[in-house]
């Protein structure tokens, strides 16, 4: 089978594309044919060993995939061959196959195709138990998204106005802003040329934001901080920015600010209910017709090292995806 591998952790130009042994099935595991692959800021930082839980090369990067069942492991229930999945592998979704555990596995509605299953679960699951779980988001909130026009951008604010709450979307630019208004964005703030800061303080006639949602990190971070309102919440979701902030703690004690962290993919193994109840609200959501992925390009499976540069470069809107034939 042929697999995108990542022999060392220099980045994403180093990425081949290899004929590869198939992967091993273990008990509790289901071999899963690839259709379809998402594309994540996440996949440059595991090809770089920058992850959180780094596997040694080679590997394959992809944290979701989108495809049908092809074998079961021992003690399988639930699946049968031939089921169309959602997978959430550790690794490994950049291949023509995945191996992965059946907890890490969820049933893809007929009516969903490939692209959108590929699509669907870091960016709606990372927005979804952000939003929902860790912040606890209530209708009325004002809440601020940061990198608005991005994968989990465009989620957050989907997701904040499905949870009833007023939407500022944040985004470089009138083209990257003008996605975010055409998802559900309420007010709109341009990151590069306006005072974010100021801007959210006007909006919210001086309260600040009850949530803001920052993928971001740097300066944005610091001026989320400093227009917060009182018992506000800040999700610390990722630092596509390239600087990770460094918290001045005396300024969460003026209004009584909380800094949430979010480790979506630890949920899988750490506190699963949450990450399958998630799943259901969501898939209902798209079923209603309420949320839907917003696929901004396909690549195929040789193309992948440009997907992910795109992305990286944050170049690209929406989700990226690769498509495996």
């Amino acid at each position: 089978m042929k697999a995108i591998l990542c022999h060392e952790l220099t980045g994403p130009a180093k990425l081949r594309l290899e004929e590869v042994a198939e992967p091993h099935l273990g008990p509790g595991q289901v071999r899963v044919r690839v259709r379809a692959c998402g594309v994540n800021f996440a996949d440059s930082l595991i090809a770089r060993g920058q992850y959180q839980v780094q596997p040694q090369p080679p590997f394959s990067p992809g944290f979701e995939v989108a495809g049908e069942v092809l074998e079961l492991g021992d003690g399988v229930n639930g699946f049968k061959v031939g089921d169309r999945v959602i997978a959430m592998p550790p690794h490994g979704g950049y291949a023509e196959q995945v191996v992965v555990g059946a907890h890490r596995c969820v049933a893809m509605p007929a009516a969903m195709p490939d692209a959108h299953g590929a699509a669907f679960p870091v960016v709606f699951g990372t927005s979804h138990v952000a939003l929902w779980h860790r912040a606890r988001l209530r209708a009325g909130e004002t809440l601020v998204v940061h990198g608005a026009s991005g994968g989990v951008g465009l989620t957050a604010v989907a997701i904040g106005k499905q949870l009833g709450a007023r939407v500022i979307a944040t985004a470089s630019g009138p083209d990257k802003l003008d996605i975010a208004r055409q998802h559900g964005a309420d007010d709109l703030i341009d990151s590069h040329s306006e005072d974010v800061r100021a801007r959210i303080k006007a909006l919210t006639d001086g309260r600040g934001a009850d949530v803001v949602y920052d993928p971001v990190g740097g300066e944005l971070f610091a001026a989320s901080l400093r227009s917060m309102a009182f018992e506000g919440r800040i999700l610390v979701i990722g630092f596509a920015g390239g600087t990770v902030p460094q918290i001045p703690a005396n300024h969460l004690l003026v209004k009584n600010v909380d800094v949430i962290g979010l480790n979506w993919p630890a949920y899988a193994e750490l506190h699963p209910q949450v990450m399958t109840e998630s799943f259901r609200i969501l898939l209902q959501w798209y079923l209603e017709g309420a949320i839907q992925p917003y696929v901004s390009a396909i690549y195929r499976l040789e193309q992948a090292v440009d997907a992910l540069q795109q992305v990286v470069a944050r170049k690209s809107t929406g989700k990226v995806v690769i498509a495996v034939d």
